[in-house]
Parts: structure tokens; sequence; C-alpha cells
């Protein structure tokens, strides 16, 4: 198997997720995926090659949201999700990952859970609300609500990537409407409005784990501001790609090697 890459499902009383494995070291790397409009069965292989950068010195974790999801979920939720998946598998002392909403479960995941994260970064996500997440999120609920799923993906691929990459990858949008469009709509719309939950600014001096925080300048989710505030906050390392957007860790070629470079210091 590449990269060792392997999918599981945890089952506890009170929760059942997927998972995915990968690597071949023995240290515990967390990644924390942000909003998905799929789950991430059938993607170890393709997940395992994209960060294959962690697979030699790390065993790398990626947990799924868990299966049953609720109105009212919030992300503080879903980061005691985590470490409660963590706790079942004895992982401790984990570097940590998270992208977007990641970033906001891996936020509290620190603060409630301090045992569990060695490093933790930060990437493309905030630690309150504003208007622009406030608008982008509510606008992709309603359109979901609505059934217009070809407006929904067109317009998360507008405001998550470059305009160079729209460019170039246009003539695929109609293929990427028809594979990214919500399997299961209620979820979806359960987990987009677990988003707007978060609210970790006030509680970040508890993070007391070394943190780096990465941005992109013109972010139209979370806004590169979301970053800057976030990082001065904490008072940690920040690095900001200042012409590419939320989809900066798709797009930079030098992300994964940035992020591993800061656990490996």
């Amino acid at each position: 198997m590449i990269y060792n890459a392997k999918e599981h499902q945890l089952k506890l009383e009170n929760l059942q997720m997927d998972y995915i494995t990968f690597g071949k070291g023995t240290k515990p790397l967390v990644m924390i995926q942000g909003l998905n409009t799929r789950s991430i069965k059938g993607a170890a292989v393709s997940l395992a090659y994209m960060y294959r950068v962690f697979a030699k010195e790390y065993k790398v974790y990626l947990f799924d949201r868990r299966e049953n999801v609720t109105e009212g979920l919030t992300v503080r939720d879903l980061a005691s999700d985590i470490a409660m998946a963590m706790d079942a598998l004895n992982i401790t002392n984990a570097d940590v990952f998270g992208v977007s909403q990641g970033g906001m479960i891996a936020q509290y995941l620190a603060i409630d859970r301090p045992d569990l994260v060695h490093k933790l970064v930060l990437a493309v996500t905030l630690s309150k609300n504003n208007d622009t997440v406030e608008n982008v999120v509510n606008s992709w609920i309603e359109m979901t609500e609505q059934g217009d799923m070809k407006r929904l993906v067109e317009d998360m691929a507008v405001k998550l990537y470059s305009d160079a990459y729209m460019k170039k990858y246009k003539p695929l949008l109609p293929l990427l409407t028809l594979l990214q469009k919500p399997k299961d709509v209620k979820r979806f719309i359960i987990l987009a409005k677990a988003c707007l939950s978060c609210n970790t600014y006030e509680e970040l001096e508890k993070i007391q784990c070394p943190v780096l925080v990465i941005g992109g300048g013109k972010d139209l989710v979370v806004t590169g501001e979301a970053s800057i505030e976030l990082a001065e906050k904490l008072g940690c390392g920040l690095y900001m790609y200042e012409q590419l957007g939320h989809a900066a860790y798709e797009e930079a070629v030098d992300f994964n090697r940035k992020v591993y470079d800061f656990f490996r210091e």
C-alpha cells in the first residue's frame, strides 16, 4: 500500500467516525481537514500522496467528522470528538495540523486538552466570526437548502482558489461540480453551521504549545486579517501567502514543507 495508507472506522459507545492512517514513522501527527462536501472514504491513497512529506517520520491520523451529526453541533463538540478518538487510540503529545474549520477544531483541542497537543499549525482559519465568513457560509447554506448544487460548488471554488488557479482549471469545473456536490445535504448544512460557532479569541491564552499560523492574503472565506489577528493574539509565528486565498494549502507548492519544518524545529 502506498505510504502505508489505510482506512479505518472507529466505533465507540457515543462516537463513530471514519479515519485514515498513513506513514511509517512513530511520531503522531493529527490532521484535521476543513469543511468538505464529501467524506474521506476512498481517499486514503490520494491524501497520503498529497501529504507524503510527513510519511517518513510520522504516523499520520486524519479523522473525518462523526457519522451522526445533529442540529446545534459546534466546532468545540467536534474537537471533543477528536479528543475522544485520540484517547481511544492512545495518541498523546501529537503534532496537530488544522485547516480552515479544522483549524477552529484544533484550537479548541489545544485549549481543552493540552495533553494531546505537542505543536500546532493553524492554517487559513479564525478565532472569531467576521462579516466575510458569516456571509460566505450562510450563502453556502442557502444554496444547499435550495438544492442549487451547481452554484454551490462553483461558488466554493471561486471563494477558495486564486484567479490564476481558476483560469487554469476552469475546463474541469463541470466535473468538479459532479464530484463535489454534497452527498448528504443535511449533514453538510449542519457542519457548515458549525463553522459559525467558533469563538476561541478570549481563550487563546490557554494554548501553551508552540503555534504557527499560516494565512492567505486574498482569503475570501475567513480573510487574511483573521490569520493576522489570530497570530497576534497568540504571540506566535505567522506566514502569509499574500497572493493566495483560502486554498493556499493546495496551491502553494511549499505549504506542506513549511508545516513539516515548523514541527521539526
